[in-house]
């Protein structure tokens, strides 16, 4: 193992968007059960701290492919189309009145029923644009679209987290 791989390569994985989350879950144990920081507790403080970056890296790694849009920025930045959240806002005008009108519709929204018809239309709305980017990456490879569907993903699961928090409020 390298410390250096790439998350794919140390989890001896296609670089793709669609993965096998019980091949993933599996590999991540098989690689814990070598480098976990126990077994090396009998060992020299070298090994033991080698071992910690090690669990350290796999750690990292299995949450980033686990999850879907961290797996999906994680594809475009290798292939050389860098995500740029802060600094690179730009959205299709469609996009825009979008989130304009669920914006509009949260404030708005002044029952438990209207909470959840918007929570469940974003909910579809961030499986469909998974579901683009997963198509972008795999089969167009196109990293560039790719990474303007991740930052659309961003935005909606952002607001997915904000018409969560409302329905919280509203049953407090």
């Amino acid at each position: 193992m390298n410390l250096q791989s790439d998350d794919f390569t140390l989890f001896d994985l296609p670089r793709t968007f669609a993965q096998d989350r019980a091949v993933l879950d599996q590999r991540w144990r098989d690689l814990q059960r070598q480098a976990h920081p126990d077994r090396f507790a009998a060992s020299p403080g070298t090994a033991q701290r080698v071992a910690m970056q090690w669990s350290v890296r796999i750690n990292e790694a299995y949450r980033r492919l686990k999850d879907p849009l961290r797996r999906a920025a994680y594809l475009c930045e290798l292939h050389g189309a860098p995500i740029e959240a802060e600094s690179n806002t730009a959205m299709p005008a469609h996009f825009l009145l979008k989130q304009m009108e669920w914006r509009e519709a949260l404030e708005e929204a002044d029952s438990a029923a209207a909470l959840e018809a918007l929570h469940e239309e974003v909910r579809h709305s961030r499986s469909e644009a998974l579901a683009e980017c997963g198509r972008l990456i795999d089969q167009q490879r196109d990293f560039a679209a790719a990474a303007r569907q991740v930052r659309a993903l961003m935005f909606i699961t952002r607001f997915g987290d904000d018409v969560e928090d409302r329905i919280d409020q509203l049953g407090q």
